[in-house]
């Protein structure tokens, strides 16, 4: 399998604007998003366990005021940013999927069989 860059590492702040971009599984695209956080990086589907509709409103802005949860931007869904265990809200227990992302000379790496990366447009 070829790399699937995501984007710079420059480009991620803890707790700051996280990288939106599109994946594919069993023929099906999904929306995900990967973020910083405490100088971790974490990726996970862009879809809400309440609705199945992405977090975000803005693309890439799914941390709450404090920097500290995940938060669903339509019904206040919030989710621990370094698992996506559901934290409170209308998520009901269920965690946000996540993909499997590393680090590499400076660019921030998609490495999760069970998705591709599909290219932007």
């Amino acid at each position: 399998m070829s790399v699937q860059t995501l984007g710079r590492s420059v480009d991620l702040q803890d707790s700051g604007i996280g990288i939106r971009f599109t994946v594919e599984q069993n023929g099906e695209r999904k929306p995900a998003f990967v973020i910083r956080y405490e100088g971790t990086i974490y990726a996970y589907l862009n879809q809400c366990a309440h609705l199945g509709i992405p977090l975000d409103v803005r693309p890439g802005d799914v941390f709450d005021a404090s920097g500290e949860l995940l938060i669903c931007a339509a019904h206040g869904a919030t989710y621990a940013p370094d698992s996506g265990a559901c934290a409170g809200g209308p998520c009901f227990g269920a965690p946000l999927p996540s993909l499997a992302v590393f680090e590499d000379r400076g660019r921030i790496v998609l490495d999760d069989t069970n998705y591709k990366l599909v290219p932007e447009q």
